[in-house]
């Protein structure tokens, strides 16, 4: 049977899109507590299944695909600018397609302004009419409020009129920003992009035998199997190991490794391919909020989608990219590589010398590209020891120079050293855990 957070994100997901909710009224029409409704609203927000919009309330929206993960929903918009929606709220679940920013004349700006647009303009009272009636979304910027005509409208067509106190250039910024961080977000594989209906996996009941566990391995040639209870929730893990020497009779919940290791289809391949490879697993549970179970993954399942994903072109810029834009990679007379650049603005502490947590990407940065030229699998940094001797000043040209001193077939360790002319600077320790191809 059901739970009851089981039931109301049953319940959320048969709503229509577009549909308004609250925690009083699904506690009152699922007869559950206020506490129970509030936490899986959460959970469905979480699972993108609703946004909320302060002073709006929550509503159902089109759970988006991962290729449309850049595309922004007008509720998403009002959050990013802290707007005011002044009218046809019953359109804040809608994508928008692009942006429009008005500052043209108005027979100019109309050429622009296309259905599913939204105009990003100030208190030009005869723009706000004309875009709703050509079926583009409004964002009003300087705080300024729209008539009452235009607030009518809205509401008729169902496309929102927001407010904010931004001026026009901050806004259109700021919704740039929301972008491209979903474009960085959109190149980061997590296990829901390889968990196919082809990793339903072979499963066994709480109550079952070690012989029935024989006779799986018969049917399926595997070894290892998730333990469920009767409704699918992940109990345990069981393999070949744990059965021997164990009767036939014997029920497997009392030999399984009770509570193991899983993820959730939300989490990273790289951290789900770190946790495989330091703790030794072959197979890995992917349950839901609620520990259903909803398929395993394997390591090969894993290693083989980061492989296809560094041939793929990237869209957006991590921080750590930004950081390394600018060092240039030198072959020493040695054949060694080394990695030279200046120390920029950005780069330094409120005193003008460069910053920690800059200084860490760049030694984290030299001691894995140093690894890649050994191995040219994937890995994980787990551990940077480091030790920084002395400031370095704004506009001061650094050299990186990392020393690999060991690499096997799970660990690779590289000595790292930051020279400011003849002098060291700083050096770390950096250890990563190495994934097999």
């Amino acid at each position: 049977m059901a739970t009851k957070h089981e039931r109301i994100l049953e319940y959320i997901e048969n709503l229509d899109i577009g549909h308004k909710i609250s925690v009083r009224q699904i506690a009152r029409e699922l007869g559950f507590s206020e506490g129970t409704a509030y936490r899986a609203i959460k959970d469905a927000e979480v699972q993108g299944l609703v946004t909320t919009v302060e002073r709006v309330g929550t509503v159902r929206i089109e759970k988006k695909t991962r290729s449309e993960i850049e595309r922004l929903t007008f509720a998403e918009v009002v959050n990013i600018v802290d707007g005011q929606v002044l009218g046809g709220k019953e359109g804040l679940y809608k994508t928008l397609n692009r942006f429009v920013i008005g500052a043209m004349k108005l027979e100019a700006m109309i050429r622009y302004v296309e259905p599913g647009n939204l105009l990003i303009v100030g208190n030009r009272d005869n723009a706000h009419q004309i875009s709703l009636e050509r079926g583009a979304a409004v964002l009003i910027t300087g705080g300024f409020d729209a008539t009452d005509k235009v607030k009518q409208l809205a509401d008729q067509m169902e496309l929102p009129v927001i407010s904010c106190t931004y001026d026009t250039f901050t806004v259109a910024a700021m919704i740039n920003r929301a972008i491209y961080d979903r474009l960085i977000k959109k190149d980061i594989l997590l296990v829901e992009d390889v968990l196919t209906p082809d990793h339903l996996p072979d499963v066994l009941c709480l109550h079952d035998t070690i012989d029935n566990f024989h006779q799986l391995v018969i049917e399926t040639g595997h070894s290892r199997y998730p333990v469920v209870d009767d409704e699918g929730r992940l109990y345990g893990m069981i393999t070949a190991k744990d059965v021997v020497g164990h009767s036939s009779e014997v029920t497997v919940d009392g030999v399984m490794t009770k509570n193991p290791i899983t993820v959730t289809p939300m989490t990273s391949l790289a951290a789900a391919a770190h946790e495989m490879v330091w703790e030794g697993i072959e197979l890995l549970p992917v349950v839901s909020s609620h520990h259903q179970l909803l398929g395993v993954i394997s390591r090969q399942d894993v290693i083989k989608s980061l492989q296809y994903m560094q041939k793929q072109p990237q869209v957006g810029e991590t921080i750590d990219d930004l950081i390394f834009r600018g060092f240039e990679e030198v072959r020493e007379s040695n054949g060694d590589m080394v990695y030279k650049g200046m120390i920029t603005p950005q780069m330094t502490d409120p005193l003008g010398t460069l910053s920690i947590g800059v200084l860490t990407s760049l030694l984290t940065e030299a001691g894995y590209r140093r690894l890649r030229r050994q191995h040219r699998g994937d890995m994980v940094v787990d551990n940077l020891t480091l030790y920084f001797l002395k400031p370095v000043q704004l506009e001061q040209e650094v050299i990186i120079v990392p020393h690999l001193i060991d690499i096997g077939r799970k660990t690779g360790k590289v000595d790292v050293e930051v020279f400011h002319g003849d002098h060291v600077v700083a050096k770390a320790l950096v250890t990563a855990q190495l994934i097999e191809r």
